[in-house]
């Protein structure tokens, strides 16, 4: 069936940020699939995108066996991209510094952590266990009081340059064939055999074989055209950047995770740091500007407490971003709906769509191909467990 304007696509994916271009680059370079592939995107300068305003991470630290091997895909893709999204002898240089993730536990976290490390060890991330001897011989520039035990990933762990993923997606994925429109979805018409087309704000529209929704933190409100409560949405996340008198002897600091959440890790000649805020603070909002409170009031006293060298700083920036919340446990949504059969969400990442991307638009593209996950079982991810209040909790959340 075609759009009122004569427009088709075999797989329609609204949003074009690093999860809709990673899908569509994982659909066009697939073998066994030769549809047509259109990707929405409301913002193409991605201003308030949450791809480019991310801290880039990378790891394989988490509490969940399906997000640790998820990791270990983004470790393996971030590895082999300079080749994979390669294009005219060009290759993208992801600018991946890595200097590894260190999650600092206080004794009561202890056990949770051991528990964590078993559960990522056992799936083969390099994630080393440190007693507080041991992490003040490696780290010597740290306070290890209050800290019962820490874990680094010093292999495959660290950051890269999100802008830099995003745009070798989304070239790779145009230069295979996928095409982008520029356009704002707002409506989704829906007849007995699932999704038939989206429409747009212009009047236009684009009938589809699959509709995929992998809109960041608007993949709530897209859902809801479609007549589906999808409880993701907006919170703004505000990174600060500092420089620091006094340089740190001893290694390259780590993303760091402290003991009261508090995150830092290096930018160029400074760093950059920050904190999730506590839930009754964190409203749903698309106001995306810089909430300084936290930066005197909890974040640079946990740092100077965790790094003295950190007591003489200067506070020289901050931006804020979007970040695609799932209400219900902060977890990724990706799978088929399962009364719709012909809509697909990849959506929810709640901070680790960037990373998590490879792994997202390879599970999308095997639902599309092969009507199933081939590689990641990522079954439990479905939006089953949203419709029927089933909360799959990471513990590792940053």
């Amino acid at each position: 069936m075609d759009g009122m304007d004569g427009k088709r696509a075999d797989v329609v994916i609204v949003g074009g940020g690093a999860v809709g271009s990673a899908t569509a680059y994982f659909l066009a370079a697939a073998d066994d699939f030769k549809g047509r592939v259109i990707v929405i995107e409301r913002d193409p300068t991605y201003a308030r995108a949450s791809t480019p305003l991310s801290v880039g991470g990378i790891r394989q630290q988490f509490s969940i066996l399906e997000n640790v091997e998820i990791g270990l895909f983004a470790r393996e893709f971030v590895g082999a991209a300079a080749d994979l999204l390669a294009v005219d002898g060009e290759r993208p240089d992801l600018g991946f510094v890595e200097n590894g993730y260190l999650f600092l536990s206080p004794p009561e976290g202890r056990q949770i952590l051991a528990e964590n490390h078993a559960v990522q060890t056992a799936a083969g991330a390099e994630i080393a266990w440190l007693e507080p001897d041991a992490l003040a011989r490696r780290f010597p520039y740290l306070n290890t009081d209050g800290v019962a035990a820490a874990a680094f990933g010093d292999h495959g762990e660290g950051w890269i340059d999100p802008n830099t993923l995003l745009q070798a997606f989304k070239r790779k994925a145009r230069t295979l064939g996928a095409e982008y429109v520029t356009g704002e979805v707002t409506a989704i018409d829906r007849g007995a055999g699932g999704v038939e087309r989206v429409v747009l704000a212009d009047g236009s529209s684009i009938a589809c074989g699959t509709l995929v929704i992998a809109s960041g933190a608007n993949s709530g409100k897209v859902a809801g055209l479609a007549g589906v409560d999808l409880p993701v949405g907006p919170r703004i996340r505000t990174v600060y950047q500092f420089d620091c008198r006094d340089p740190l002897e001893g290694p390259p600091l780590p993303l760091t995770i402290g003991t009261t959440g508090v995150f830092v890790r290096p930018e160029g000649k400074g760093f950059v740091c920050g904190i999730s805020p506590p839930e009754e603070e964190d409203p749903e909002s698309w106001e995306i500007e810089v909430d300084w409170r936290w930066w005197e009031a909890v974040v640079w006293p946990a740092l100077a407490e965790r790094i003295p060298a950190f007591e003489a700083v200067k506070l020289t920036g901050a931006w804020a971003g979007p970040y695609d919340y799932n209400s219900l446990d902060q977890n990724a949504v990706i799978g088929r709906h399962p009364e719709i059969a012909n809509l697909i969400f990849a959506a929810g990442f709640s901070g680790h769509g960037l990373q998590q991307s490879p792994a997202a638009g390879r599970a999308v593209t095997e639902l599309v191909t092969a009507g199933g996950f081939r590689t990641i079982d990522l079954t439990r991810f479905g939006i089953e467990r949203i419709l029927e209040g089933r909360p799959l909790k990471e513990r590792n959340i940053v």
